[in-house]
C-alpha cells in the first residue's frame, strides 16, 4: 500500500494565528513580553533575568519588539542616559496568550516526565 504524502498547507493569508505566532514564535520573544509584564525594564535588568540570553541577541529582539510595535523605547535624561522598555497596548494583549502556553506547557511537561506525574499523583 502506498503513503500518502500530505503536502503542507500554508495558512491563509491574514490568518489571525499566524499573525500571533509570527510575534511569539522568535527565540526569546516570548521570556522578554513576560519579562515586561510587570512594567518597563532596563536593558541590565533583562539581562539579569535572563542570564542565558547573549546583549547581542537581546539587542537583537528588543529592536525587532521595538519595530513590530510590541514595545517601547524610552531614553531617560539621566547622567549616564538610561533606555527603559515597555509593553505597548499591543504587547500587553499578548500576555493570555503566553499564559495559556504556560499553562498548557505545564500540563505536558506532567504528562512527558515519568517523575513529574509521579509527584502530582
Amino acid at each position: 500500500m502506498a503513503l500518502k504524502l500530505r503536502k503542507k498547507v500554508p495558512p491563509p493569508p491574514g490568518c489571525p494565528m499566524s499573525a500571533c505566532m509570527s510575534l511569539l514564535g522568535g527565540v526569546w520573544t516570548p521570556d522578554i513580553i513576560w519579562n515586561l509584564s510587570e512594567g518597563a525594564r532596563r536593558f541590565s535588568e533583562l539581562r539579569r533575568a535572563m542570564p542565558n540570553i547573549s546583549a547581542k541577541v537581546l539587542s537583537a529582539r528588543l529592536k525587532d519588539l521595538e519595530g513590530r510595535g510590541v514595545l517601547a523605547r524610552s531614553v531617560l535624561a539621566t547622567t549616564p542616559p538610561s533606555v527603559d522598555y515597555a509593553l505597548t497596548d499591543l504587547g500587553e494583549e499578548l500576555i493570555p496568550a503566553i499564559r495559556a502556553i504556560v499553562e498548557v506547557g505545564s500540563k505536558l511537561h506532567l504528562r512527558m516526565t515519568p517523575q513529574a506525574a509521579d509527584r502530582a499523583a
